[in-house]
């Protein structure tokens, strides 16, 4: 019977996943929503596998446009498995992996290949950045400010 992990550690997980979309999305790459049928577009697919095993966390994948997904898919299906489509679809599929990889590691999140033969060509979340590390692209104190607003509430005191 599949266990699911405490409802505290389901909200890490998701907490952890939000993350890894905001940084990927900060970095310019599209990113499916959660819940998006990934039929319906292409991008980076963040999971979260909430079972209580060893096969459990958070992944990253990589989804071609569907318009490729399609094409490798009819190459598998009619076994023409020398068509350069799918050597290409394979070969996006590693180069985001590596590109995603380099990605988060850079924004402090500790990844490592799934090594499992169900997700190929996808990464493992292990860690968030530290705590308390605010993200690169958070909002900075400078950009809070509004001009003038300190010399029109003086204004006002006087």
């Amino acid at each position: 019977m599949f266990e699911r992990v405490e409802a505290e550690e389901s909200a890490a997980l998701e907490a952890l996943a939000r993350k890894v979309r905001d940084e990927l999305a900060a970095a310019g790459l599209p990113v499916l929503p959660a819940g998006l049928n990934p039929v319906l577009s292409g991008g980076a697919e963040v999971d979260v596998d909430d079972g209580a095993d060893a096969a459990g966390g958070v992944f990253v994948g990589w989804q071609a446009s569907p318009r490729l997904r399609a094409c490798a898919s009819q190459a598998f299906r009619t076994g023409h498995l020398d068509d350069p489509v799918v050597r290409h679809s394979s070969a996006i599929g590693i180069a985001m992996m590596q590109a995603m990889s380099a990605v988060l590691a850079s924004a402090g999140f500790g990844v490592e290949d799934a090594r499992d033969e169900y997700r190929p060509h996808q990464l493992r979340v292990l860690t968030g950045p530290p705590s308390g590390q605010p993200p690169t692209w958070q909002l900075r104190d400078d950009e809070l400010a509004i001009p003038g607003r300190q010399d029109h509430a003086a204004t006002e005191a006087d």
